[in-house]
């Protein structure tokens, strides 16, 4: 069992579902609404444990019901937290818009105090990140902690995964110190310039992203699955009828941070986050769709 350490933070998720989005200032009838953990560094903590990985979170919470929503969850999944809680902030939560007819979604994220995280809370952290075997961190909390939580990675040798969600400017040299960076389509035209639509853009982004300074660049593309940069598109894995695409891509992410924690390959690791991601879009919620480890083996198994 590997060890990862996640910088990232907790949101509780307001999920809305509805036929479409209301324009600005028209009011619609929604179809269903769910209350539920989420926020992608907690996501993929949630599901990098299921997977199989001993599991740390670096977070801040507030001193609320939302927070402790944030540590129940993180005891039943098997996150050990590592987590200041403060009472001048809240905890984040997060507005999700499911549109019924294709399970798509559109989020508006309020992180609370999360985004009070500082460079000197990653400091305090420094040798837990230092004893991971994989270190994994997106764009939700302050930048500047994030940066720096890279370069004590690096700096110890610890294998370095940036999910840059959402998309946001990088400082100079961010991407040199990231052996892997798993952006979407989106995402990645944000940091390349490049338009991804098919398999030959992807190529093409990739290679923009390792004259970044990218050791490995991985593209999730959706339901077609993940370009893994020197290999090529590994196809997604159907588990059955897709229900909500929400945290898809923290499944994603997880999944492969668990693998490659364990020394599997990154083709291996790949197609393990390809088969989580499959798991999870079957299901409602973020985090309680995190599929478990049985579950992912016996999906690749029947899948080929």
């Amino acid at each position: 069992m590997g060890k990862v350490v996640i910088l990232g933070v907790f949101v509780a998720d307001t999920a809305y579902r509805a036929d479409r989005m209301p324009r600005m200032g028209e009011t619609v009838l929604g179809n269903s609404f769910a209350l539920g953990p989420g926020g992608k560094g907690s996501n993929q903590a949630v599901a990098c444990a299921r997977i199989g990985a001993d599991t740390h979170i670096i977070s801040k919470l507030g001193q609320d019901d939302f927070a402790k929503l944030a540590l129940d969850t993180w005891a039943e999944a098997g996150v050990t937290a590592h987590v200041d809680q403060v009472g001048d902030s809240y905890t984040g939560a997060a507005y999700i818009f499911i549109e019924e007819s294709s399970g798509d979604n559109a989020i508006i994220i309020a992180p609370g105090a999360a985004a009070l995280i500082d460079v000197e809370e990653i400091e305090a952290n420094a040798e837990l990140i230092r004893g991971a075997d994989v270190f994994v961190t997106q764009l939700e909390q302050p930048m500047p902690a994030a940066l720096r939580a890279l370069e004590i990675a690096r700096a110890a040798g610890v294998p370095t995964v940036l999910n840059p969600a959402p998309a946001a400017t990088l400082p100079e040299g961010m991407l040199a110190l990231c052996d892997y960076v798993t952006p979407n389509e989106t995402e990645c035209e944000a940091l390349t310039g490049t338009t991804v639509e098919t398999e030959a853009d992807a190529k093409r982004a990739s290679e923009v992203l390792r004259d970044l300074g990218v050791g490995t660049p991985i593209i999730t593309m959706g339901a077609r699955g993940a370009y893994l940069d020197g290999h090529g598109l590994v196809p997604a894995v159907s588990a059955g009828p897709v229900v909500e695409t929400t945290g898809a891509g923290d499944a994603f992410n997880g999944g492969f941070a668990a693998a490659l924690s364990e020394g599997k390959s990154p083709l291996s690791a790949v197609q393990i986050g390809c088969a989580t991601a499959g798991i999870s879009v079957t299901r409602p919620g973020t985090a309680p769709s995190m599929p478990t480890r049985k579950e992912v083996d016996a999906l690749i198994a029947t899948s080929g």
